[in-house]
């Protein structure tokens, strides 16, 4: 099995994973922000959301565009979302379907394109390969899964 198939099966191990761990937090703990300028563990989910989002673009542009610049402002997307807001099954559902679909891009990438780079610097420029987006991707997941689920 490739590396880009494990990538992608453990994504989609983490998703299943998560949805079940997810049962056991109250309406009320989705909700609660720690400190006023803290995400809320559904503001973290959504995070995730716009992670998978953001990502997903990477990995596409990244397979016809060498050296795009495709920057992620991470409160500025979670603020605007307004996940706060938003019904706590519904984050979930789209959390869901995102890696559903980042999990499907992985597959197709072909080997032969997983050393293009995209820029992601903020206001410098970061060139990272498309296999780093795909291993980063997996790792900035369970950093927050546990986040939400502690």
């Amino acid at each position: 099995m490739s590396l880009v198939s494990e990538h992608k099966n453990e994504i989609l191990m983490l998703v299943k994973q998560a949805l079940t761990d997810f049962e056991s937090i109250t309406e009320e703990a989705w909700n609660d922000k720690p400190q006023p300028l803290k995400w809320s563990k559904k503001e973290l989910l959504g995070h995730l959301v716009d992670s998978a989002s953001n990502n997903t673009r990477r990995l596409i542009v990244g397979q016809y565009e060498q050296g795009a610049k495709i920057v992620y402002h991470q409160d500025e997307w979670v603020s605007y979302q307004n996940y706060q807001e938003a019904s706590v099954a519904d984050v979930k559902i789209l959390w869901k379907l995102l890696n559903d679909q980042i999990a499907r891009v992985i597959e197709k990438i072909p080997e032969n394109k997983l050393q293009n780079v995209c820029d992601t610097g903020k206001g410098k420029v970061e060139m990272h390969t498309l296999a780093y987006f795909i291993e980063d991707y997996v790792v900035h997941l369970k950093y927050h899964l546990k986040q939400i689920t502690a």
